[in-house]
């Protein structure tokens, strides 16, 4: 792929707290850029490629992880109205989303009661109620049954006990999570922590949905890997993103499960030799946080933000990425549109073409290795972040642990 890349256009005004934060981040990749290093750990992690291939192990981490924690389904710019909705099907489960009348969003499993049909297409749209295709039975916004066509000769129905099932669902920093499994309770102050004031700094409440596309990629922890780390981009990606970005050269911070990393982007260059209060990091980092378990957002502090939701499909071998991009504005402008639809293509195809590809083959070589390890570099500490996680989680501790140690 050889398309020229998006222009990067800084637009978040720090407050004079969050810009010393910023400048702190890059001064760190301004002394790796001068010295030719990057943040790292103190050793290498060896990962068994049996963990990969387990079926077992992989419905394990689905009912451990992925139906219990609060997961990232959505972004808040999706569903700006009362009566907005969106249909999908997450990690096995089918589920849509509602602005309800008080401006929360419900949660529900998208599962009719009487004979389990799915209630909503998949899709983006707005309601005022919800129409079962097969026997027309009828749901409100919050999930209640309010008709049953024929019930005199159905016989009484319930409304409360058929309703649709509720999952605990709530919404922070421009984001929307949600827990897979029905009555369990979600508390989504503790499990964001330290990682949700740097989230609310992003404004991304305020932004407006551009578009939303879909990506099949292949195993979840093959795929979640190559988020996770920069040293690919200069062999993977000659012709896009190492155009921009510095391949093996980022700043990594940990929130409990979650994560930031900070990529040089190669304008860094020229503030090199400026004094601290000229420099500008929005125009020389590449944000990306990571939410665990599945969720990327890149390019934070810019105009074009460009949110990765990357989950668990129904098989061991499937993943399903919903790459959404936010505007800090709507376009306003044939320049502007033309430059948001650049910025949506150029990303799809880098991870369609690239990454993706690349990671299919991974998944295809794995049980020529099966009995060995995957050594994960000191270089790699996202790598090895996520992966400590995921042992914690499935050994039934808590997910906010120490964070690793910098060498």
């Amino acid at each position: 792929m050889t398309e020229a890349v998006p222009e990067y256009k800084a637009a978040l005004v720090f407050e004079a707290v969050d810009r010393e934060s910023a400048l702190d981040i890059m001064a760190r990749l301004i002394e790796h850029r001068r010295n030719g290093t990057t943040d790292m750990v103190a050793e290498q992690r060896r990962e068994p490629i049996a963990k990969y291939l387990d079926q077992g192990l992989w419905e394990r981490e689905i009912a451990e992880i992925f139906r219990v924690v609060p997961l990232p389904v959505a972004t808040s710019a999706e569903l700006p109205r009362v009566g907005d909705f969106k249909a999908m099907r997450v990690v096995g489960r089918e589920i849509v989303l509602v602005r309800a009348a008080d401006g929360t969003v419900n949660a529900m499993l998208n599962v009719c009661r009487h004979r389990s049909m799915k209630v909503v297409p998949q899709g983006c749209g707005s309601a005022r109620r919800f129409t079962c295709p097969y026997h027309s039975w009828t749901y409100d916004t919050d999930g209640r049954l309010t008709g049953v066509p024929g019930e005199e000769t159905f016989g009484a129905v319930d409304r409360e006990e058929n309703s649709l099932v509720r999952l605990a669902c709530d919404e922070r920093a421009g984001i929307i999570f949600a827990c897979l499994t029905p009555d369990l309770p979600m508390d989504l102050e503790a499990w964001l922590g330290d990682a949700l004031p740097l989230l609310e700094q992003l404004g991304l409440e305020k932004c407006h949905h551009f578009s939303t596309r879909e990506l099949a990629g292949p195993n979840w922890k093959v795929t979640v890997d190559g988020f996770l780390e920069g040293y690919h981009f200069s062999s993977l990606h000659p012709n896009t993103v190492a155009l921009t970005n510095y391949s093996n050269m980022a700043a990594f911070d940990s929130y409990g499960p979650h994560m930031r990393h900070v990529f040089a982007l190669k304008s860094i260059d020229r503030f090199l030799d400026a004094p601290r209060k000229e420099w500008e990091p929005a125009e020389a980092l590449g944000l990306v946080y990571w939410i665990f378990p599945g969720m990327a957002i890149a390019g934070g502090w810019r105009e074009r933000t460009v949110v990765s939701i990357m989950l668990p499909g129904d098989s061991w071998a499937e993943s399903m990425t919903r790459q959404t991009v936010l505007l800090r504005h709507a376009p306003q402008s044939p320049e502007e549109l033309l430059e948001a639809e650049r910025t949506a293509d150029w990303f799809y195809a880098a991870f369609r073409d690239e990454d993706y590809t690349a990671q299919t083959e991974v998944m295809n070589g794995l049980s020529s290795l099966a009995g060995k390890d995957m050594l994960i570099g000191r270089n790699e500490p996202g790598v090895q972040h996520v992966h400590e996680t995921i042992d914690r989680l499935l050994r039934g501790e808590s997910a906010h642990g120490d964070r690793l140690s910098s060498a």
